[in-house]
């Protein structure tokens, strides 16, 4: 274990990507456990973690992103959520997160939706009064309800890496999750509306309304097809992601008619980098699950967990604590397939539930997505609105603290994770 230990620290330390540290680690582990015959195991595990026929789903869904992106998607549901919130004070405010819910059932990546949004929403709202770190700061918060609100690339990388749950129980499981953090962003965007005297707009008239429902109606569809298909069992996650895809081409060309063959050949482009980083990930992180499993990390970390207290409560913050920490220096897939072979084995053997804890796990990871130093999505909304990264850490505080309040709530509540996916 020494070996795998050392490897893992001097790669991290000397700013080696994630993936070779990853199967350094395992190398290393696995030649100190068995010398040169265990090789052929290491290439095979690396084979096995990208094989998997699940997979086939992630370069569909981040494709039918970038179709969306490119088709002009996130003007069309900005009027339409300007039409619900326009005459509410601090009413960009508003919109900006309604949009990312809306658009979290489309692309399920919170950089994507930090760029797409951010690049619209951020100029107008400096333009109507809002101070520009403010405006970054909702919008970076806002997007981390992508990948919690299915469809969600991460989810589908976490039910490769630890097979004991399906993606379809993530799914359902995330959407109470995502709509609870939705809420508390909203609650803090009309208190804070409301003491800073943030601008309202005109009343949205009726049938401009109506028309901004209908031009948004067929892009709105697209979560339907995704989670109606997979929940109702018409489909499985990889018939549903290439339905999606199809019929965002369709809409982008036949009714939008803003998507030319470019801007598909720039989303297939797009695609094919992103799905690369991703299945490069997961080649090695299960070089290192395997090692993990056959060292017994996994026990020893549950007996330091209940070193601390035997409360699970206690256990599951000591355990968000740490994945904040985690997430502070790593994005959200990196830390996802290198913390989860260890962790979750763990938490299993001290008796949680696999699925609740799956999904705090997801939240607290994506939630540290905006948590300094890293703090990927922040750090993109703050060079969006051209403000310092240290002020857009500062305006994001109150939003960061109604997130931390959502984390008590989902670990002291298992039902909130586990409810709808019950139903099924």
């Amino acid at each position: 274990m020494t070996p795998a230990i050392i490897a893992f620290v001097v790669l991290l330390f000397i700013g080696a990507p994630v993936a070779v540290v990853m199967a350094m680690s395992g190398l290393a582990g696995g030649f100190a456990m068995g010398g040169e015959r265990m090789l052929g195991i290491i290439a095979d595990r690396m084979f096995s973690g990208v094989s998997g026929f699940l997979l086939i789903a992630v370069p569909y869904f981040i494709f039918t992103a970038e179709l969306m992106n490119q088709g002009g998607l996130t003007h069309k549901l900005i009027a339409f959520n300007n039409a619900l919130f326009g005459r509410v004070r601090g009413s960009l405010s508003h919109v900006n997160i309604s949009v990312s819910v809306f658009f979290a059932g489309l692309t399920g990546a919170a950089v994507t939706d930090t760029v797409a949004i951010g690049k619209i929403m951020i100029p107008e709202m400096k333009k109507q009064g809002y101070d520009a770190e403010y405006a970054a700061a909702v919008t970076a918060c806002s997007s981390i309800i992508g990948p919690i609100i299915p469809p969600s690339v991460v989810m589908v990388v976490y039910a490769t890496l630890l097979r004991d749950i399906s993606v379809i129980d993530l799914f359902a499981g995330g959407i109470i999750p995502g709509l609870l953090m939705a809420l508390a962003l909203l609650g803090v965007s009309f208190f804070l509306a409301w003491k800073r005297n943030y601008p309202k707009q005109a009343p949205t008239p009726f049938k401009a309304a109506i028309i901004a429902l209908l031009v948004a109606l067929p892009a709105m569809v697209v979560p339907l097809i995704i989670l109606g298909g997979i929940l109702s069992g018409l489909t499985t996650i990889t018939e549903a992601s290439g339905f999606a895809a199809v019929y965002a081409i369709v809409i982008g060309v036949v009714f939008y008619r803003n998507l030319t063959w470019r801007k598909i050949w720039d989303a297939l482009v797009t695609t094919v980098r992103f799905s690369g980083v991703v299945f490069f990930l997961l080649a090695t992180s299960a070089v290192l699950g395997w090692f993990v499993t056959r060292s017994g990390i996994a026990r020893e970390a549950a007996s330091m967990i209940t070193t601390f207290s035997d409360v699970a409560f206690v256990q599951l913050m000591l355990v968000c604590l740490l994945l904040l920490v985690i997430g502070t220096v790593m994005d959200v897939l990196p830390a996802l397939v290198v913390i989860a072979p260890v962790l979750v084995p763990a938490m299993i053997q001290l008796g949680f539930d696999p699925l609740h804890f799956a999904i705090l796990m997801i939240v607290v990871l994506n939630i540290s997505n905006v948590t300094p130093p890293v703090g990927m999505t922040l750090m993109t909304a703050a060079r969006i609105a051209e403000v310092p990264y240290e002020r857009a850490i500062v305006a994001s505080l109150p939003f960061y603290v109604s997130f931390l309040v959502v984390i008590v709530l989902l670990a002291a509540f298992p039902a909130l994770s586990t409810w709808i996916p019950s139903l099924l």
